[in-house]
């Protein structure tokens, strides 16, 4: 590898423009070589902050451009073949969440990266928290009977947006209350079956929309422990809010932005917070040093959490738990 690490972007849209070409750039010895999206005017705009050539067709990027690690930050069915050209190819690969639109397709991919031996990782923001660290540490050797955890927001995008659509998106839990899936499965550990029941209440007006306002989705751990996840999408105008709740033996752990709470204060003695890399010095630093485990989350736990949530969308449809594929062995 040479002293300079060069990194390509499939997909140039906000999430990598806003999050991680900025980290990137701040980072000593990583150079942006190539810029592709299917709005080319988006690829230049990117490519004249951060540099490298400009393409619309992520294939011939990946034919003409020598790379070491490719972000593909893309919408949930835009996730095609470029994971699997990359670890053909034996480029590292940062995948923003959700992995993929079904487990075919993310099962395809883990394959081809596995046996590609690339340093993989997903763009899970919670579970690269120090307070989502903080919890871990003060819950792993402590019963938890059970874990709560809500997420009310509102429609994403304009009319046309893929989000709104159940086919492209995947709905509001797979797509974003994904985060806090993956949270639950980071501090818990793995999901042994699911039940789900969804409803479309009262969005049924707006255009180009088919996915659920009101998802609620019960968790069984491998652990014994409990989950209840409750999703809305009918706060659209500032009302949005959540949080996460682990309840213990006489105690109330609760999990939010600037660290873990205990009720009642001063039940029990908490770690300290720690210092958490940010997710893409994370991805740079397992590339130099060959370590996937400084890497918060690799493509294979990413899966898991896919896993899950589309789970719960199989239950919501035939109203039956679902044991989720990873829980299968």
């Amino acid at each position: 590898m040479a002293d300079s690490i060069r990194v390509g972007f499939v997909g140039t849209g906000g999430i990598a423009t806003h999050k991680h070409m900025p980290k990137l750039k701040e980072l000593e010895g990583v150079e942006c070589v190539a810029m592709c999206d299917v709005a080319e005017d988006r690829a230049k705009e990117a490519a004249a902050k951060f540099g490298g050539k400009v393409f619309t067709d992520h294939r011939k990027m990946f034919d003409s451009v020598d790379m070491d690690a490719v972000y593909v930050c893309l919408p949930p069915f835009a996730h095609t073949d470029a994971e699997i050209i990359a670890a053909q190819k034996g480029i590292h690969l940062f995948a923003e969440k959700p992995v993929a639109l079904t487990m075919d397709k993310a099962l395809e991919i883990l394959a081809a990266v596995e046996k590609a031996g690339i340093i993989t990782a997903v763009g899970y923001g919670p579970r690269n928290t120090a307070p989502a660290r903080q919890a871990k540490a003060f819950l792993e050797d402590k019963t938890v009977v059970m874990v709560t955890m809500t997420r009310f927001g509102g429609v994403a995008g304009g009319d046309s947006h893929w989000w709104r659509v159940m086919a492209k998106s995947g709905g509001p839990l797979v797509e974003q209350t994904t985060h806090g899936v993956d949270m639950l499965l980071y501090v818990l550990g793995d999901v042994k079956r699911v039940y789900a029941n969804y409803a479309l209440r009262v969005l049924g007006d707006m255009p180009n929309l088919d996915v659920p306002d009101a998802q609620l989705v019960t968790l069984e751990f491998a652990s014994g422990a409990l989950g209840f996840v409750g999703v809305s999408c009918a706060l659209s105008k500032g009302a949005g809010g959540g949080g996460t709740e682990f309840i213990l033996r006489d105690m109330r752990v609760s999990l939010g932005r600037d660290g873990v709470t205990l009720t009642p204060e001063g039940a029990a003695e908490l770690p300290p917070l720690p210092e958490v890399p940010h997710v893409d010095v994370q991805f740079i630093d397992a590339i130099r040093t060959g370590d996937q485990a400084r890497v918060g989350c690799s493509f294979r736990e990413g899966a898991k959490t896919l896993d899950v949530t589309l789970a719960a969308n199989e239950s919501a449809a035939t109203g039956q738990p679902v044991v989720p594929h990873f829980a299968k062995g």
